[in-house]
């Protein structure tokens, strides 16, 4: 019987955990702060901020919320991040991509401190992860692999197939399963034979960014299918990179979408953000 992998209910388990920590760290003196800066109007990005900005209030977090013109030139964004670098109450950053076209989002991205990258996107912390050092962590792919963890899904000796290989999902999340001894193949538009590679996984996950281009067929039997896809179809509904309804019979573990990997990625953004508090106290 295929079990459906609840990212609402391990998310707000570990909230809970997070709140407990971080009520710990006030007694001490020390309360987690996030900086959140949105450049424009988009109004996707306006929606993810103000999840963040709730989730903070929800586990006891101090948050601070930028929002700057669309037109705002590039050294101004820089110079924001270094107030926000020097910034003690500030322990984690958080740049909301995409930016507008004329800004580097790689500049930006350069210039905050690893320590306070929540976001894990930073080439230092990118690095230490490639050579399995201690780092932040981009959070999307953390999050899926707190979720097979909660679930108690074993990655030593399986084969993982990732369909996609963006810097924020897939590349992260090759590293993030390989560490833990999984046996991966990243796919892309030009792999060949992708229904042969996929059904090959013991844990499928798709990232590609396209609705449903994971069918029935291109699942083995007991596979664990993670879905990061979150697509708006043309009747205004929201799809996955799964198709779920052909997908599902097969499994023995699959994400909803939504309700599945989305969550996970705020959880682990707040988990980001208490750590780089923690090393904050440890210094």
């Amino acid at each position: 019987m295929t079990r459906i992998m609840d990212g609402n209910k391990v998310s707000q388990d570990i909230r809970g955990e997070i709140k407990e920590k971080t009520a710990q760290l006030k007694g001490k003196g020390i309360i987690p702060g996030l900086a959140v800066v949105l450049v424009g109007d988009d109004p996707a990005s306006q929606i993810y901020v103000k999840r963040k900005e709730n989730a903070c209030h929800e586990v006891g977090f101090y948050s601070r919320e930028y929002k700057i013109p669309a037109e705002t030139h590039e050294k101004d964004l820089l110079n924001l991040i270094g107030v926000l670098n020097a910034d003690q109450k500030i322990h984690g950053i958080l740049v909301q991509l995409p930016l507008p076209s004329h800004i580097n989002s790689s500049l930006i991205i350069e210039a905050i401190d690893p320590q306070k990258d929540v976001d894990g996107f930073h080439p230092v912390n990118v690095g230490r992860l490639l050579t399995g050092q201690p780092c932040q962590m981009a959070c999307t792919p953390k999050g899926i692999m707190v979720l097979l963890e909660r679930y108690g899904i074993s990655l030593a000796g399986k084969e993982a197939v990732i369909v996609g290989r963006s810097n924020i999902v897939g590349k992260p999340l090759f590293l993030m399963l390989l560490a833990q001894n999984a046996t991966v193949t990243v796919c892309h538009t030009k792999t060949k034979d992708l229904a042969e590679v996929t059904c090959r996984a013991d844990i499928l996950i798709a990232a590609a960014g396209k609705a449903e281009i994971v069918r029935g067929d291109m699942v083995r039997e007991g596979a664990v299918v993670i879905d990061v896809g979150i697509n708006r179809l043309d009747n205004g509904k929201l799809a996955g990179d799964v198709s779920f309804a052909e997908v599902s019979p097969h499994c023995a573990f699959i994400t909803p979408v939504p309700g599945g990997v989305g969550p996970m990625t705020i959880a682990m953004l707040l988990h980001n953000t208490l750590k780089a508090a923690e090393a904050g106290l440890e210094a």
